[in-house]
């Protein structure tokens, strides 16, 4: 392990971070919120840290980031980036603890959408608008943003991507690495803004549309308003959010074949159909089943269904209703959201769809192979042959999913947080969707979870935005063996 080089490229981070500050400093200054001073503080201590690490430990020549450097650049990176992202909470008096602060930056950068917020609206703007701007850059991830500048340094970027991009096999849309990353920036900033104008002719204002929007496309569900999309109750602004946030759950790479002319490519991917095919099924059963109810009117029932549900499977975790109130079976529906996640190589969290088909075609092969136990067959997802490589590393990463949902669920209850909140808020932090059930539900927040089940939910959040593998490897004592 070269840590020169890591400690350089993390600084490099640190420095792009400090730089993104300039945007909430002149919100605050357009503002005149007061928050000025503290985020002016925090973009200085950032830029100078991040300055010292990158220019202390720069090398000269060449440098090919090797497998082990790359996750770890990843991981420490993601880190970092939570630490100094809390400066603005904690100089601008937002929080009085450490704990809360870092947790609302890494709830933020992972996309969480977890907030111990107890009163959103008395928060200055310039503060809530780096709030919701974190959840903008952790969407297409801070790694990848810094991608498109590693080659001029003579820094292989691929092992950054691998560890970074959220699907089992990430590949390049384009030959250079920086190019690929160039490439989803613009479709992820394209779409932003279009979201941007779509929220603002519902009558949304330019402050809230701008930080709903930067949001809604990570799939993170921070909202400037108490009661979340509730606030606005206005059916337009939920078809805008319902309508953005399933983009936002759709591979960014068929985005870019879309532009580039191939328009039936949403449904010749598998993937995608599995994923629409969910999110109708399951609107569809919570609408019949809250119709009557819960609603009296068909159209309320599906208005309220398709948000909650596309909000968790796509793990957003807006909220424009109060699911615990809902019938037994809409809530576990709602539970079982929380494992699904959107789509590969989207901004979404979860388990992946590709990764959930993939398991149950291995299923179905070995329930096959014990009928016609001298039969060959492969696991196929389209005319895509799936090599038994992937199969061992998706069945071993559900399997490590589960069994950490379990622990971090035991080690939270023990901390005398009851059995639903348990389940959920780690369920929720694991798929990095935000709202649970219980203590953490859609009306409340993580304010009340003991500060032990914050560092706890904190590194479950960091565990499932790295999925899994690039986190917990650093806990394996050959990892930093030589």
């Amino acid at each position: 392990m070269r840590w020169n080089t890591v400690l350089n490229l993390i600084g490099l981070i640190i420095l792009c971070l400090g730089g993104t500050m300039i945007f909430p400093l002149i919100c605050s200054l357009i503002y005149s919120d007061g928050s000025t001073i503290s985020i002016l503080m925090s973009m200085v201590i950032t830029l100078a840290s991040g300055a010292c690490l990158y220019f202390f430990f720069k090398q000269t020549g060449k440098k090919q980031i090797s497998q082990r450097e790359g996750v770890a650049i990843v991981a420490l990176g993601w880190t970092a980036v939570g630490l100094f992202g809390s400066f603005p909470f904690l100089f601008d008096g937002v929080f009085t603890s450490f704990v809360d602060a870092f947790f609302e930056s890494v709830s933020g950068f992972t996309t969480t959408g977890a907030s111990v917020l107890t009163n959103i609206e008395s928060v200055s703007k310039g503060i809530l608008f780096w709030r919701s701007f974190i959840q903008w850059l952790g969407g297409m991830g801070i790694i990848v943003f810094s991608l498109a500048i590693l080659p001029f340094l003579g820094v292989g970027g691929m092992q950054l991507f691998k560890a970074e991009v959220p699907t089992p096999v990430p590949d390049k849309l384009v030959p250079r690495l920086s190019d690929t990353a160039k490439i989803l920036w613009k479709v992820y900033i394209l779409i932003s803004l279009i979201q941007i104008c779509a929220l603002m002719f519902g009558g949304m204002d330019l402050f809230d549309a701008i930080c709903h929007a930067s949001t809604t496309m990570p799939t993170g569900g921070f909202s400037t308003k108490n009661s979340s999309m509730a606030h606005f109750n206005s059916a337009y602004l939920d078809f805008v959010i319902v309508l953005f946030m399933l983009l936002a759950g759709i591979n960014f790479s068929l985005h870019y074949q879309f532009l580039k002319g191939e328009t039936l490519i949403f449904w010749k991917d598998k993937e995608c159909r599995c994923f629409f095919f969910i999110v109708i099924l399951f609107t569809l059963l919570i609408t019949f089943d809250i119709f009557g109810n819960v609603y009296e009117s068909i159209i309320d029932a599906f208005r309220y269904a398709s948000f909650q549900v596309v909000s968790i499977v796509t793990t957003t975790g807006y909220a424009t209703a109060d699911y615990e109130k809902w019938p037994a079976m809409s809530q576990i529906i709602i539970f079982f959201c929380m494992f699904f996640g959107a789509s590969a190589g989207s901004t979404g969290g979860g388990m992946k769809i590709i990764r959930i088909m993939i398991s149950f075609k291995y299923c179905y092969r070995e329930l096959f192979g014990m009928i016609h136990p001298h039969s060959v067959s492969q696991v196929k997802i389209g005319k895509s042959v799936i090599s038994e490589d992937v199969m061992k590393s998706i069945m071993g990463f559900l399997g490590l999913y589960i069994i950490l949902f379990v622990i971090c669920s035991i080690i939270l209850a023990s901390l005398g947080v009851d059995f639903l909140t348990a389940i959920s808020a780690v369920a929720s932090s694991i798929g990095n969707i935000g709202p649970g059930f219980g203590m953490v539900g859609p009306v409340e927040n993580y304010a009340a979870i003991p500060t032990a089940g914050k560092w706890l939910l904190t590194w479950c959040m960091l565990l499932g935005r790295l999925e899994i593998y690039t986190f917990i490897i650093l806990l394996v004592p050959e990892f930093w063996k030589k």
